[in-house]
């Protein structure tokens, strides 16, 4: 990959993490299925407006955005995709918080549970 591709990458896409893309891998291994992508999705919701949705996903949807992060599939539906360009996903494990975190450059507000943004 070259350096251009990196930044293709970040402007056009979600970003998984590595210890986010290990939690997936690990979580997948518990399924014992090899059959299934990360979904990330937008759907209507929360106190600001829309809120994140991350599941395991067996489906492929007409229109779907695919990417790969070391053997971990990440699959955005194209309505979700404009909403989550350049996202990151993070995942954190310490003593006062654990799961996964989404940094959005495209949420321009976000309510304080965190879950939802606008």
């Amino acid at each position: 990959m070259s350096v251009q591709d990196e930044k293709t990458t970040v402007s056009d896409g979600i970003i998984l993490s590595d210890a986010a893309a290990s939690k997936v891998k690990s979580l997948l291994e518990q399924e014992g299925r090899d059959d299934l992508a990360l979904r990330v999705a937008v759907q209507p919701g929360g106190c600001s407006g829309l809120r994140y949705q991350l599941f395991f996903d067996e489906r492929s949807l007409d229109g779907d955005v695919v990417k790969d992060f070391g053997g971990v599939k990440v699959v955005t539906d194209r309505m979700s995709a404009p909403y989550l360009g350049g996202a990151s996903i993070d995942f954190v494990d310490t003593i006062e918080k654990q799961g996964f975190t989404i940094d959005n450059p495209n949420a321009t507000g976000s309510c304080a549970c965190g879950d939802s943004f606008s």
